[in-house]
């Protein structure tokens, strides 16, 4: 087993993906704009001005500012009335807490998101550190927010292992040099994801118990 673990947050710890999916579709339907499949596999995982390129593109806007600021806004919103586990998180933390196994959460979200939500679930005391991609020059699928989140735990990434629901977190952990589990969410594994996830399951209870049992 190895030393460390760092969750993702959206998608992989809390079910969130499909409201920020459902928030940037009011959007496109604000601005007469059907967007393609692709769209959620490219923003998944983002912020800032990766979020915003993505936005331009798809949105076909000049500034992508306005459209993202209002779907952070409102997906916050949403969030702070119903906020809904992943199955087997409780589970795989204590199972990580009771082995010694530091743990950190490293996610595109703002901290201050990412906090409220550790502690409406009541496992904030899990987690060491918190590591937002806000804070740093890249987001996801650059590897900065995992080698942040190994450096704060006081860690070597080839210690760690890394939990990702998305495309573009699994690139960021192969990129960082961690162990990267993904348990897709909102966007299925494609071929490159197949090759540089170190493992592939259905759900958090399935990962601990491949852990657990040195499958992985």
């Amino acid at each position: 087993m190895l030393k460390g673990a760092i969750f993702d947050h959206d998608g992989l710890m809390f079910d969130t993906e499909k409201v920020w999916q459902c928030n940037w579709q009011k959007q496109a339907a604000a601005n007469n704009i059907i967007l393609p499949e692709k769209f959620k596999y490219d923003i998944s995982g983002t912020s800032g001005s990766t979020m915003k390129a993505v936005i331009e593109k798809y949105y076909r806007v000049p500034d992508g500012t306005e459209i993202m600021h209002t779907v952070i806004d409102h997906v916050h919103h949403d969030l702070s009335l119903s906020l809904e586990e992943k199955k087997g998180l409780h589970e795989i933390l204590e199972m990580f807490q009771s082995k010694g196994v530091i743990m950190a959460v490293a996610s595109s979200s703002d901290e201050e998101m990412i906090r409220r939500n550790l502690k409406k679930a009541g496992i904030e005391q899990y987690f060491q550190a918190v590591v937002s991609s806000h804070h740093l020059a890249r987001s996801k699928p650059a590897p900065d927010v995992f080698l942040e989140a190994a450096k704060q735990i006081h860690l070597d990434p080839a210690e760690c292992y890394v939990f990702e629901d998305a495309i573009n977190g699994v690139k960021a952990g192969y990129a960082a040099g961690c162990r990267t589990i993904m348990i897709p969410d909102m966007t299925l594994p494609d071929e490159e994801t197949k090759q540089k996830a170190s493992a592939i399951y259905p759900s958090l209870i399935e990962a601990m118990k491949a852990i657990e049992e040195g499958r992985i």
